[in-house]
């Protein structure tokens, strides 16, 4: 044998040598990412669809004791911006916002469109069809583990962004306190997006799911695998001021 040929054989063989080292670190590289998934099938790190293995699962409590004032007077000003949480979730998803005395109490806009029906809805107060919604309505959270809390995260639940929308207030009415199991919204493009919302303040509050809740969201989430968990919202506690509420 020539040495050229030698040469090439054995420059051929490193090649070979570098693709299967390459695979095999592939191969390690999606183990840890199914250890970061939580073995979620077709999930990736940082998705809602991963983030569905990480809740606890239980069985539902009783509804005894649920009341809304567990969860605090409604719309309270927890991020001391002088403004209720109701009117600071308007100006956030409303279009077009009008106010009333000042830049705080949002006296007409549109929501444009509604997530849960993709439609348009007017908002004017006092008449209004636009409601905010608990994503994870408090009494499911009461029958998932918020019985269980003091009151200053219960009222840190009640009115963190995260778990709020604006929405038409027919579908939402209709939707009472279910969970991804029972109820979904009527416009089907939207409904990767309120999942995702649901399982990402089930995990930011450590709320638990049932059986039946986690393969819903399974289902929903394996046609858009790539859905991202969202983040953000306030803090799992109230301020100081709201703590012996």
């Amino acid at each position: 044998m020539k040495f050229g040929d030698t040469g090439r054989r054995t420059a051929a063989c490193a090649v070979v040598l570098a693709a299967a080292l390459g695979a095999l670190a592939g191969c390690d590289d999606g183990d840890k990412d199914r250890a970061k998934d939580g073995g979620a099938p077709g999930g990736r790190a940082g998705s809602a669809l991963a983030a569905v293995d990480s809740l606890t699962v239980k069985g539902r409590a009783p509804k005894t004791g649920y009341e809304r004032a567990r969860f605090g007077s409604a719309w309270a000003d927890t991020d001391s911006n002088g403004c209720g949480t109701r009117d600071d979730i308007l100006k956030r998803d409303l279009k077009s916002v009008k106010f009333r005395d000042g830049d705080c109490v949002v006296a007409s806009g549109t929501l444009a469109p509604d997530p849960y029906t993709g439609k348009d809805v007017t908002f004017t107060r006092g008449r209004s069809r636009v409601d905010i919604d608990h994503v994870v309505a408090l009494s499911d959270a009461w029958q998932k583990g918020a019985q269980r809390w003091d009151a200053s995260k219960r009222i840190a639940l009640a009115n963190d962004p995260l778990n709020l929308l604006a929405v038409d207030a027919r579908p939402n009415r209709g939707k009472g306190d279910g969970d991804t199991a029972t109820w979904l919204p009527p416009d089907k493009g939207f409904r990767c997006t309120y999942v995702a919302r649901q399982v990402a303040v089930k995990k930011k509050y450590e709320l638990s799911v049932t059986g039946a809740e986690r393969d819903a969201m399974r289902r929903v989430l394996a046609g858009c695998p790539e859905e991202r968990l969202p983040g953000g919202g306030n803090p799992t506690r109230a301020p100081e001021r709201f703590r012996a509420r």
